[in-house]
């Protein structure tokens, strides 16, 4: 029963400015070479949390790993590769022990209408890979541990587009949503052994993820805004955090889907693909 205490536990230590609870743990960090995953794992170091980073960029995960010092370890993998996440798992496990703390930021975004995608069913297969089922295999991996030790805390990047369901982004919103939902549930079966999820619904985030599309040119919070978030999610562990755009359109969803389907249809007609999209 102390799980539906957590957050007013949060507001009690942040009132009584107690040490946060990322102090000595480990947090693991995919996505962790760039963007939202790169500032994430700065900020955790800054707390006294031991960083465990994950990329497919090997490099750029070196140079993250040495800007912050001995308090972090790279690990290079590729989550799309099923065989290849196991083996992240066990070496893992093996030199950091149990994971109290995961950050599924790794992701893959596509912004293309359907019209442009009848004939690139792999766009689906590729971000199903990255946000969803990696994502999953890795977490499958980790929790094990966490619910021998009784403590875990998993943090979802996700999209507040798993309320609004905005045009173009068909496969994206939708292994974002999976990830979401898969979340949820598995917090139910683990809630006792004190191993919790959030999912953090982001609006516009700058990253690289984010350039191609030029109508988000300068749009959006930054990396470090979007960190901190990340950061807050982890110390208090909140069922989700979104945005109140968001959760308006999830009601609007509800209450009137039709009315919901004809502005977001209309407004997709003002919004063109993007040259990347269309291949230019």
């Amino acid at each position: 029963m102390s799980l539906l205490l957590q957050t007013p536990l949060a507001v009690g230590r942040r009132v009584l400015r107690r040490p946060s609870p990322l102090t000595g743990r480990t947090v693991l960090v995919t996505g962790a070479s760039s963007g939202i995953g790169e500032a994430t794992a700065y900020a955790v170091a800054e707390r006294g949390a031991r960083v465990l980073l994950v990329a497919r960029r090997a490099e750029e995960l070196e140079r993250v790993r040495a800007r912050i010092g001995e308090a972090a370890a790279a690990y290079p993998c590729d989550l799309t590769d099923g065989d290849a996440v196991d083996a992240l798992v066990a070496r893992v496990l093996a030199e950091n022990g149990a994971v109290d703390y995961l950050v599924n930021n790794a992701g893959r975004s596509i912004r293309r209408s359907l019209a442009l995608s009848y004939d690139r069913f792999h766009d689906v297969e590729r971000t199903m890979a990255v946000n969803f089922l990696g994502p999953v295999r890795l977490t499958m991996g980790l929790l094990p541990a966490m619910r021998e030790q009784r403590f875990g805390h998993v943090v979802n990047v996700v999209t507040w587009g798993v309320q609004v369901k905005a045009p173009k982004f068909s496969a994206y919103i939708a292994s974002k949503t999976a990830l979401d939902t898969w979340s949820r549930i598995a917090g139910r079966e683990t809630f006792f052994e004190n191993v919790t999820f959030t999912n953090m619904r982001f609006s516009l985030v700058q990253t690289p993820m984010t350039a191609p599309t030029e109508a988000y040119a300068g749009r959006g919070a930054t990396p470090e805004q979007a960190a901190a978030k990340v950061v807050r999610a982890l110390e208090d562990r909140p069922l989700t955090v979104g945005t109140l755009a968001g959760a308006f359109g999830e009601v609007v969803n509800v209450v009137a889907p039709r009315a919901s389907d004809a502005l977001l249809a209309t407004l997709d007609r003002f919004f063109a693909d993007s040259a990347a999209a269309r291949g230019r």
